[in-house]
């Protein structure tokens, strides 16, 4: 079983479908929904979802995109085919550029060094080429290879392009300076030009997610995980546009809750992305970034107070328009009404990710939750029996069955 302080819960809930539909006439449309919680959670308590939906740009409309790859080739690339499975999900996404677009590539060990200068994107013969040459070598020094990276990127800027450095590493820095804080102090200026940070983490066993994912949250960029093939296609062909195009920046969620009616309540996960909520409308705090057709779901757990009824909570959407910089926000109501009568009652796609946060909290420890894994394996499996096609719900119901033999 992975370490419990290695278990992000809200990685757990967003990996999955929230089977919400794409908005027609604006930019994002604000989900909820909610129902009592099923066994394993506080008897009488409520799991609620929050979930923000944006709107998709078809592959022929997006940007052109200016692309540095910043990979990792230290020594500790070579364990367990990490950086053969770089090389191999680049080839996918390699595939799917044109003459619109552009590669550079920096490699890092001990030190960086540039092995390919932006070359325009459907020159994919010698893009494949100097990935191929790729051989792990030497020790970490993420801080060299982000700076000229950067500098790459600042020098190959297109005003009317997604300009990203992607990131492949398994994160483990043991040269240079080696914290998010101090590298990210160098390239902050390249953010703030409008230069975004894809971090793309492979391996196992020593991998570091903690500095990818900071890297990525304070770069204006996103943070992914790969370790097979399909998920590299994911990532790189079905979701490119999604991956490549962000559509809202330093977006951010709040949830207002009605204190006539909500005893008390519980976020689920986001212990380190939260926002404090008098810097909602702050728009000099740092937030996410969303891309186009992204989906972001938050859980909470409500204890309602006895009898009351009417508004729960008020969540609201706030971000800045990548192209105009206009700062847009929207909001809406949920209500006592809204509650489904039952967990089993509740949309099916929100029942499969209020699972996967339940095996989240168990594999964590938490002390709010005493499900046991096989309890949690039997509503998996009635779950996964109405989402036939869904991959993933077989897959959570096979992930469970192996904690079970694990533990």
């Amino acid at each position: 079983l992975p370490p419990y302080d290695a278990v992000r819960l809200e990685e757990f809930v967003n990996s999955f479908d929230q089977g919400y539909a794409r908005p027609s006439e604006s930019a994002f449309t604000i989900y909820a929904d909610g129902a009592p919680a099923p066994q394993g959670f506080e008897e009488g308590s409520y799991i609620l979802r929050f979930g923000v939906q944006g709107y998709e740009v078809d592959e022929f409309d997006r940007k052109p995109s200016v692309l540095t790859f910043v990979i990792d080739v230290s020594g500790s690339m070579a364990r367990e085919n990490r950086l053969e499975l770089v090389k191999r999900a680049l080839r996918l996404l390699v595939d799917r550029l044109d003459e619109r677009d552009s590669v550079a590539i920096v490699v890092y060990g001990t030190s960086a060094r540039t092995i390919l200068k932006p070359t325009r994107g459907d020159r994919q013969g010698v893009i494949i080429n100097a990935i191929e040459e790729l051989q792990p070598e030497g020790s970490t020094n993420v801080e060299a290879g982000l700076k000229l990276g950067y500098r790459h990127a600042l020098a190959a800027f297109r005003e009317d392009a997604n300009n990203r450095v992607v990131l492949c590493s398994d994160g483990v820095a043991n040269v240079g300076n080696t914290d998010a804080e101090t590298i990210l102090q160098y390239v902050q200026g390249y953010v703030d030009e409008g230069i975004y940070l894809t971090s793309v983490g492979f391996g196992m066993g020593n991998f570091n997610d903690v500095l990818l994912e900071q890297l990525a949250d304070k770069g204006n960029g996103n943070y992914a995980y790969i370790d097979t093939m399909d998920e590299a296609r994911e990532l790189f062909v079905e979701n490119l546009t999604s991956t490549l195009q962000v559509i809202a920046r330093d977006a951010r969620v709040q949830v207002d809750f009605n204190a006539d009616v909500v005893e008390r309540y519980r976020l689920l996960g986001y212990e380190n992305r939260a926002i404090a909520d008098q810097d909602f409308r702050d728009d000099t705090v740092d937030a996410g970034e969303l891309g186009a057709g992204h989906t972001a779901a938050a859980l909470y757990t409500v204890r309602l107070k006895p009898g009351a009824e009417g508004r729960i909570a008020t969540v609201q959407l706030r971000w800045e328009d990548p192209d105009t910089g206009q700062v847009r926000e929207v909001n809406g109501n949920f209500n006592t009404w809204d509650l489904a009568g039952t967990f089993e009652d509740g949309d099916i796609h929100y029942q499969l990710v209020v699972t996967a946060a339940e095996f989240a909290e168990i594999l964590r420890e938490s002390p709010y939750v005493y499900a046991s894994f096989d309890d949690l394996y039997r509503q998996a499996r009635l779950i996964a029996r109405q989402l036939p096609e869904d991959e993933q719900a077989a897959e959570l119901v096979e992930m469970i069955s192996q904690a079970a033999r694990l533990r």
